[in-house]
């Protein structure tokens, strides 16, 4: 079996807008849909980032791919790699600030780790499909029948100040009360069990008063919060120590490994990651410092299927424990992202995920949904996922019109407060 074609569709769909400490999100969000197709009439379906950067690197190595066998991945790390080398130097690709994703460069490890993962993916399901056999058969077969997600909870506006679609069904969260609304509506709507707060937003006071709000309308519930590197050290050990008995862990509070372990020290509840430890040379000195404890894994930057697995092993062996991290994606990417939390064996505690705040979607219905805020792991063969040729089709002509092409949290918050720089860390006391 060969590869034919490879199709890179950039899609986008419209996101809320939901605060963070970088900014807000823009009015659209943006993916790219790989498709690879073969001599025996299998496509093999992958979902990624979709600003213009990543369109670039992702098409240059489809470029590459037809006549090879999608069983043979090391192949094509290889042609992945030999890409971009030979995009490396050029200032065009470079990786823009802001651009919403840890890479540094065309060269750069984190950079071939996350082009190379949409497209294994892709083929992986066609391995699946091949096969008649779910894509987690692949990585060895599931420890779960079904993988918890955790409720993702955002500050807020009510609207985006020029979208051009009406206002989300959400309305404005910018208030420990609201959090608390938002909260109960995705658990009745999804029934999670487990609430995760993006912070860095609001005063950490202010925040230190949601998480108390969120602590009292579900004691029962796991409570993280992740201010995204806003606090200084000394702002992150006091809202830690306030904050003892009230959360699960306590997500990238500051900036860097060393600045984590000088807060761990200080606080009795787990650190966790999805900033400072990105990649594999950055565990050495994780393991070194004793912190963070929680990595969030995510495979469409640590390198696909395959290598999240290889970020398991090293958790187990070093007594880590993972989360997984979650951009705003889509079903491919969730159908993926659902079957390795199904074989992960470091897993410690619920994923994240953006659905909830998606109001549009590219695979066909029916396969993925919640259950107790928990996703079922599909068996189907592959990836378990069907295309919605009509949604891609639709959502294309939306990135056509929207003009956004690339991620950038910052511009749309500085046309509401000029003063606006989305640096970090921003908050040096509560």
């Amino acid at each position: 079996m060969l590869i034919t074609s490879v199709e890179i569709t950039p899609i986008a769909v419209q996101d809320p807008p939901l605060l963070n400490s970088e900014g807000v999100h823009q009015t659209h969000a943006l993916r790219s849909v790989i498709q690879v197709r073969t001599d025996e009439g299998l496509t093999g379906l992958g979902e990624t980032y979709g600003d213009d950067q990543m369109l670039v690197w992702l098409r240059a190595v489809a470029r590459k791919l037809p006549g090879t066998d999608p069983f043979a991945t090391n192949l094509l790390m290889a042609t992945v790699t030999e890409v971009m080398e030979e995009l490396a130097g050029d200032s065009a690709n470079e990786v823009p600030v802001g651009a919403g994703y840890p890479m540094a460069g065309a060269a750069s490890s984190k950079t071939k780790a996350a082009v190379f993962s949409a497209f294994e993916v892709a083929c992986l399901d066609i391995q699946g499909k091949a096969l008649g056999r779910p894509l987690h058969d692949l990585l060895g077969g599931k420890v779960r029948d079904a993988v918890p997600y955790s409720a993702y909870l955002f500050y807020k506006w009510a609207e985006h100040p020029d979208a051009p679609y009406p206002a989300d069904s959400w309305g404005e969260a910018l208030t420990p009360d609201a959090m608390v609304a938002q909260a109960r509506r995705m658990v009745e709507t999804y029934g999670f069990t487990s609430l995760k707060l993006k912070g860095g937003v609001l005063r950490p006071g202010i925040e230190i008063d949601t998480v108390l709000a969120l602590h009292d309308a579900f004691p029962d519930y796991p409570i993280r919060i992740d201010p995204n590197a806003a606090w200084t050290v000394d702002v992150a050990v006091e809202v830690g120590q306030r904050l003892e008995g009230a959360l699960e862990y306590l997500e990238d509070p500051v900036g860097g490994t060393p600045a984590m372990a000088e807060v761990a020290r200080k606080v009795s509840m787990p650190l966790a990651t999805n900033m400072c430890v990105t990649a594999f040379e950055d565990i050495p000195e994780a393991v070194r410092e004793g912190a963070p404890q929680v990595i969030l894994s995510d495979h469409h930057f640590w390198g696909g299927m395959r290598q999240s697995q290889v970020l398991d092993g090293l958790c187990q062996t070093f007594g880590l424990s993972l989360s997984m991290h979650s951009n705003t994606h889509l079903g491919i990417s969730l159908a993926a992202m659902t079957h390795f939390g199904a074989v992960s064996r470091s897993l410690a505690y619920s994923c994240d995920t953006h659905t909830p705040w998606q109001t549009e979607e590219i695979i066909v219905p029916g396969t993925l949904g919640f259950e107790n805020g928990a996703v079922r792991v599909p068996d189907g063969p592959g990836l378990g996922v069907e295309l919605d040729e009509d949604a891609v089709a639709r959502l294309h002509e939306q990135w056509v019109k929207c003009g956004v092409r690339t991620r950038d949290d910052v511009t749309p918050m500085k046309a509401v407060h000029p003063e606006w720089t989305g640096e970090t860390p921003r908050f040096t006391s509560l």
